[in-house]
């Protein structure tokens, strides 16, 4: 049976919760719909976390993503929802959507939300 899109994001436990570590991944295949127009909108994805208890299971990762491809969503919002999503799925100690938007009308657009779990304190070398 193929694969659907879905809103289900999975995670699988962290195997080295003591340490504090980036993981970064990078998602070139972003779609959504402009809702002033309809027209297709594309984006690159960069999603870098530190894991707490979990980590974002990557085939349920691009299935949620997969699922954005026919709604209407403004750039803001879709990068903050996507953000909200993950963060409350995995609850890093911190993590960070960049969302890289392709040129429309001659502009570029480009949104970074940031989540951080209350009281951590990244170690220099991860910033």
């Amino acid at each position: 049976m193929p694969s659907k899109p879905s809103q289900r994001l999975a995670t699988f436990p962290n195997p080295s919760p003591r340490r504090d570590y980036r993981i970064h991944m990078e998602i070139p295949e972003f779609t959504c719909l402009c809702p002033q127009t309809g027209q297709p909108d594309f984006a690159t994805l960069i999603l870098d976390y530190v894991p707490d208890r979990t980590c974002v299971e990557l085939k349920s990762l691009k299935l949620y993503i997969w699922s954005y491809r026919n709604q209407g969503a403004f750039h803001e919002a879709v990068t903050n929802r996507i953000l909200d999503d993950l963060a409350q799925a995995v609850k890093p100690r911190y993590m960070r959507l960049t969302a890289r938007f392709y040129v429309r009308g001659g502009i570029f657009t480009t949104v970074v939300a940031e989540a951080r779990k209350k009281g951590w304190r990244p170690p220099p070398e991860l910033r």
